[in-house]
């Protein structure tokens, strides 16, 4: 049987409560003299995902998206979404008490400079916040003549009944071999990069996780152990994290390394070093606004800016890179599994949207090495796959009919973390769904086949995908690519191939090459692939140059492809790339499916449709 282990189909909002809990938030914001609220969608290290305990965006409004911020005040209630959201947060909310609002249309401080009343308080939790949030805040609020005002206690927290408990998953060493340095080497980098700080506190759990080569179990799809940890120049470190998420041998490891104590304790420590004047570094994208306030009232220095970590963990060492090619060969048999079923169990139709994300998991589980998946699987079919980060749920599981589906997932395997999209034709496509796919393949091979010189940012080369569609008068309103961890988040920062990415990319860095096309209510198209930044050598070069290495393993639908709007050099690349996968995965799998892969990865010119049997999948 085909089954999901590490994902739900059902839909957790519950917008029914909203208005009774938006009327107990207000009663007890009066009792303290709080005329409303900032409810943002975070935790205390500003994750991607958060644990149960921490899910107050939702419990309140009853919208589970992976990003949104509420502004509850005593005579009405907004909820800021972004462009993924807008759709969804409409379906999930009660509109009678929650107004949805675009961040495109307008953003939390220029509304709070127009709807918060003069001489009002307004509320925040500070471990929730960055300290860049705060100022921005601070002003929009002083501007509309009222006061942004610090609550010690979460007033949510006061009146959720049955919060979940924090979490306290057990935390587990990342395997030398895998990690490729030892913790004592990366410690002694990190050291040396205060510069002239006197400590650095990491509240980045990803950070946390690579500098001691640990991982941990407090979130879904990506292994965080939730801590902090202080650096000094002149002590040893100090971790701070739950002692029930480390068994002896952990704790021990962890001990030839750094200090262990309570997460309490983190606020003495700052004060301490607030009371000896020390200057200390802190991240600007994770660190709460509570604990860089706190070192500055008792008398130190906070020097916010970026995580000198970040960089270090996205320049993948050799073994993290030969991990994650091993393990995006083994995801890609799998896909390659995936991809044969789907074309057989398609063109009979009955096939849904959960039936075909919980088929992908399952082929994956098969590797015996799955350790979660990425992300939730966006399966995606018809007008579903217009919307590009739809969550297929039982509420809007569809049945996969003649025209496209789209699949973008992704796995977490103990050497590498993966992401795929394949964009697939059920049926015999139609023109216009040709050209936009043949469209979107061009930039995809553009960027793969992109050479740039060293210092070159994401932004500089983000336009090579969107030429081909700009030509037709099209675009899409993502980014081309991001970063992707060891072992780590699918998202990982500071690198990305983005209109706005001033960071540079570098050797070793990881990233996703996913362009795409939408048309809202229709269909949608996306091709991902990851890569790694590579040096390139090129005869007669006055620059040091840098390309591509596409290490993502499945054939891209050749039924979507016009080969007349392919040059030479776009035809032998999808070839080439065919070809490889061919090569790579053909020894993996069974006849019936080595016939099939054959099929799918023709050369261009020579395609046909990849056989389908009449049956069902012999072993499910």
């Amino acid at each position: 049987m085909f089954e999901s282990l590490y994902q739900s189909f059902t839909d957790s909002a519950d917008a029914s409560q909203s208005a009774a809990r938006l009327a107990a938030l207000r009663a007890e914001l009066k009792k303290h003299g709080i005329d409303g609220f900032i409810v943002p969608r975070a935790d205390r290290h500003q994750n991607e995902y958060v644990p149960p305990s921490e899910e107050r965006l939702a419990w309140l409004t009853g919208f589970t998206g992976s990003a949104g911020l509420a502004i509850a005040l005593q005579d009405c209630a907004v909820l800021f979404v972004d462009g993924r959201y807008t759709i969804q947060v409409r379906e999930q909310v009660d509109l009678k008490v929650v107004e949805p609002v675009a961040l495109a249309a307008t953003n939390p401080e220029k509304w709070l400079e127009g709807n918060l009343r003069a001489g009002a308080k307004l509320g925040y939790d500070p471990w929730l916040h960055t300290p860049g949030q705060i100022e921005r805040y601070e002003k929009a609020v002083k501007a509309a003549g009222a006061e942004l005002v610090a609550v010690e206690k979460n007033p949510i927290d006061t009146i959720w009944a049955e919060r979940p408990q924090p979490p306290h998953g057990a935390v587990k060493r990342h395997p030398p071999k895998l990690a490729g340095e030892s913790a004592k080497k990366k410690l002694a980098r990190v050291t040396t990069a205060l510069g002239k700080a006197d400590a650095l506190l990491i509240s980045d759990p990803h950070a946390v996780a690579w500098v001691f080569n640990i991982r941990g179990q407090d979130v879904d799809h990506t292994p965080l152990p939730l801590a902090f940890v202080l650096i000094t120049r002149d002590g040893s470190p100090r971790l701070y994290i739950e002692a029930a998420k480390l068994n002896s041998n952990v704790r021990a490891y962890l001990e030839e390394h750094t200090d262990i104590a309570d997460p309490a304790a983190l606020e003495d420590d700052l004060t301490r070093l607030g009371i000896e004047t020390k200057r200390v570094l802190f991240d600007a994208a994770t660190v709460p606004a509570k604990l860089t306030r706190l070192l500055k009232e008792a008398g130190g220095t906070a020097d916010v800016g970026a995580d000198p970590i970040a960089l270090m963990k996205a320049r993948k060492n050799p073994a993290e890179l030969e991990g994650t090619r091993a393990a995006h060969l083994r995801d890609g048999i799998a896909i390659v599994r995936f991809l044969r079923w789907f074309s057989e169990e398609a063109a009979q139709g009955g096939l849904t949207e959960i039936a075909a994300a919980q088929a992908l998991e399952t082929f994956r589980r098969e590797t015996g090495l799955l350790k979660d998946v990425s992300f939730p699987t966006i399966s995606a079919a018809g007008p579903n796959s217009a919307i590009p980060h739809y969550r297929v749920t039982e509420a809007t599981n569809r049945k996969i009919k003649r025209g496209i589906f789209l699949v973008d997932s992704g796995a977490q395997y103990e050497d590498g973390t993966t992401d795929i999209t394949r964009t697939l034709a059920v049926g015999a496509p139609t023109q216009e769904m040709r050209d936009r796919f043949t469209r979107v393949l061009k930039g995809h091979i553009a960027i793969a086949r992109a050479l740039f010189p060293q210092g070159t940012s994401g932004a500089q080369i983000d336009a090579f995908a969107r030429l081909p569609l700009w030509q037709a008068g099209l675009d899409f309103d993502h980014g081309t690519g991001h970063g992707v961890g060891s072992y780590l988040s699918v998202h990982e920062g500071p690198q990305r191939i983005s209109k706005l990415s001033n960071v540079a990319l570098e050797p070793g860095m990881i990233l996703s090459n996913e362009p795409g096309y939408y048309k809202a209510g229709h269909f949608g198209i996306r091709i991902e692939n990851l890569v790694v930044v590579t040096p390139i050598k090129i005869k007669g070069a006055e620059r040091d140059m840098l390309g591509f290495e596409t290490i993502t393993y499945a054939p891209i639908d050749l039924t979507l492809v016009e080969p007349k709007l392919l040059d030479r050099n776009e035809i032998a690349w999808l070839d080439a790339y065919h070809a490889k996968v061919r090569k790579l995965i053909s020894s993996h799998l069974d006849p019936g499916e080595r016939e099939w892969l054959k099929q799918a990865t023709q050369p261009i010119n020579n395609a046909k449709p990849a056989k389908r049997r009449k049956g069902k999948h012999g072993r499910h």
